[in-house]
């Protein structure tokens, strides 16, 4: 591979003549742009980006931090940041945490030793339970900014991309009741999460607004088989009109459930579930959908965290949480 010196020498200029030139510097003539740029051309000249990183102290890359690449929504995310980042010339370093605080550690202990500029990422469940939050101070305080999504860390000075749960299933809620629903039950899954909480808080004060109206909760635990307890459960909650789903499968589960029951949906029960519009096909009728819109959520993300990046030395500690608005998704599983 041809290097700056030997496209210098064939030249007869010097390497920094080389450089500022293939840089269009404002000090290299325009001939000479043409010259050095014809030539670098001929021998299909790439710089070398791991010199390139040192001298300049940058990578152009992004760390990305996921707890389950199976989530589809997690999945999305990942998309919509690496396509923003592609259009700043920005790569991204993927890992996996696997809900493991201890994986989630050794990520960005791998990714912050030279290898990216910054951090997108979203808590392990571990990490939520623990709330053990040190190893992102530690790694802010190398210079490495992060910019937190979905699940994110509330004592961690940075930037964050959330969606309102709280106020998503608040409205979802009042929804079902002004369809006249009188029986609302909340099933979810995500319990542990933050997100989880924040769902099932929306639902417990759109409920506790009709004095009449008591709340019917279903909390997932991992031990649990979530179609048959979901199954028992309604099966015991016979006068059930009405279900909010705080994650995508319960609420697939709770439609499949009610037609196993000679229930129609949704003259006798309407359902709701946090959940993307391909997920949504996995029952009959469709599942009503609260959408989070991940690839946005993403695409903020890797904004925030680039201009972040590119005004390090600005001394802006404004850090910013970005709320991006959920949409109600009507499908066949509402009236």
């Amino acid at each position: 591979m041809v290097t700056l010196k030997q496209l210098a020498k064939e030249l007869n200029v010097s390497i920094s003549t080389v450089s500022k030139a293939l840089n269009n510097s404002d000090e290299i003539g325009e001939e000479t742009i043409k010259r050095v740029k014809e030539l670098a051309n001929l021998y299909n000249y790439k710089p070398n980006k791991v010199a390139l990183s040192l001298k300049q102290n940058r990578t152009n890359t992004i760390g990305v931090i996921i707890p389950d690449i199976l989530n589809h929504f997690l999945a999305k995310v990942l998309f919509g940041i690496e396509r923003e980042a592609a259009q700043h010339g920005y790569n991204i370093m993927t890992c996996i945490s696997n809900e493991s605080l201890k994986k989630e550690k050794e990520s960005l202990q791998l990714l912050a030793n030279g290898s990216v500029d910054g951090f997108i990422l979203c808590l392990s469940e571990e990490t939520q339970i623990k709330n053990e939050i040190d190893h992102f101070k530690q790694t802010i305080s190398q210079g490495l900014p992060i910019v937190m999504f979905d699940r994110v860390a509330h004592d961690v000075m940075c930037d964050k991309v959330i969606v309102d749960d709280f106020d998503a299933t608040y409205r979802a809620t009042k929804n079902l009741l002004n369809e006249g629903r009188k029986q609302l039950a909340f099933i979810s899954n995500i319990y542990d999460l933050s997100v989880g909480k924040l769902r099932e808080r929306g639902y417990q004060k759109a409920i506790l607004e009709n004095p009449e109206l008591k709340p019917v909760v279903l909390n997932l635990t991992k031990e649990d088989n979530p179609q048959e307890t979901i199954m028992a459960f309604m099966k015991h909650h016979k006068n059930i009109d009405a279900v909010i789903a705080a994650d995508s499968a319960s609420g697939v589960i709770a439609i499949n459930a009610a037609v196993s029951f000679g229930l129609k949906v949704p003259r006798d029960i309407s359902v709701v579930g946090f959940a993307s519009q391909s997920v949504s096909y996995h029952s009959l009728p469709r599942l009503t959908t609260i959408r989070q819109h991940a690839k946005e959520i993403g695409a903020n993300a890797a904004q925030m965290l680039i201009k972040r990046m590119q005004n390090l030395n600005a001394g802006h500690y404004d850090f910013k949480t970005k709320i991006v608005k959920t949409s109600l998704v009507e499908n066949g599983s509402t009236l």
